[in-house]
């Protein structure tokens, strides 16, 4: 299987990380005008589903270096196993709250926001079950993202005042609640693995790549619960059935696979740098995915248009901390 070698690769694969987890929401804006988001989101699972097996029967199963997929999982034992489908399932109910949050409250405001929470706590969380990387610079660096991210909710907040628009209460409550879950799945699924040994884990530990297929499948059994609940119980707008769903046009299915399959990418990557990384450093790096997300509300949705200077001046802040945040996590690991 593929194996990262070097700390400088598995940097690199936490940019990818981080680009696809700060991108894949526009797929759901694409889909959302014509798609309602619990429609989208069975799209986005089964994404992330057959994403994870194409990439366990590729990567995860060339070259003599650990060992190779279907090999891996015959052997993961039944903890494990648990713990990597738990990892999935906690994902799962903090992203589709992070889903709905953003159809409420625009993605300028819930991604950063959401993300933002579940940073700081997903840090702490991950550094304590694999500390690896200087912990001063680490967490000066995440301090460092927080300010970038309450700086673009600021800037968000005065563009919405601006037009008029009171936000929605609901949608930022909702933002709160998956941040809070979404800091806790990815401990669930990193120990699983044997983060200190990729070319030879320890027996009965998973590999990355099958740490993610079982992860997947968590999320993907899990949506038959918490998905379907959310279909008959919306947060906004009427029910709606799995009759609307296999109706759907082609097109916007392959919208809601595609935003699936950017983030399993990133997700993927995550995990197979976290050899090298460690888990709280390429969690941490990963979730820049905000800023990310400020940049396609930016200039591509055009959500600050007409904004003020004043709100300018913030976003240009909002960077500055960004990228030094981003500099000092990475500086942790290399010491």
């Amino acid at each position: 299987m593929f194996i990262v070698n070097n700390y400088l690769l598995a940097v690199v694969l936490c940019f990818v990380t981080m680009l696809c987890w700060g991108s894949w929401a526009n797929t759901q804006k694409l889909a959302g005008r014509s798609w309602r988001y619990e429609l989208f989101y069975w799209d986005y699972v089964v994404g992330i589903l057959l994403f994870s097996i194409v990439l366990g029967l590729t990567l995860g199963s060339v070259g003599d270096a650990g060992r190779s997929f279907l090999t891996d999982l015959r052997q993961v034992t039944p903890a494990n196993y648990l713990s990597a489908l738990v990892g999935g399932a906690v994902f799962n109910l903090g992203n589709i709250l992070l889903s709905a949050a953003v159809s409420m409250a625009g993605m300028t405001v819930a991604f950063p926001l959401g993300v933002g929470i579940a940073l700081v706590l997903g840090v702490v969380v991950n550094y304590m079950g694999s500390p690896k990387g200087d912990p001063t610079l680490l967490f000066f660096g995440v301090l460092l993202v927080v300010i970038a991210i309450v700086l673009n909710a600021i800037a968000s907040g005065r563009v919405q005042r601006a037009g008029g628009k009171s936000g929605s209460s609901k949608g930022v409550l909702t933002a709160v609640a998956a941040g809070v879950l979404m800091s806790f799945f990815y401990r669930f699924v990193a120990s699983a693995m044997d983060l200190n040994n990729f070319e030879s884990p320890t027996p009965g530990m998973a590999t990355p790549y099958s740490a993610f297929f079982i992860f997947s499948v968590g999320i993907f059994i899990s949506n038959l619960v918490f998905n379907t609940f959310l279909m008959r119980r919306p947060f906004e707008g009427k029910p709606v059935t799995y009759e609307t769903y296999f109706r759907g046009r082609l097109s916007l299915h392959l919208v809601g696979v595609l935003g699936g399959v950017i983030w399993g990418l990133g997700t993927a990557l995550s995990y197979i740098a976290a050899g090298k990384a460690g888990a709280a450093i390429s969690y941490a790096l990963g979730q820049g995915a905000p800023m990310v997300a400020a940049l396609w509300g930016i200039f591509i949705w055009r959500e600050f248009r007409g904004a003020s200077r004043g709100v300018y001046w913030l976003l240009a802040l909002m960077f500055i901390f960004f990228l030094s945040g981003l500099g000092a996590i990475i500086l942790s690991g290399a010491n």
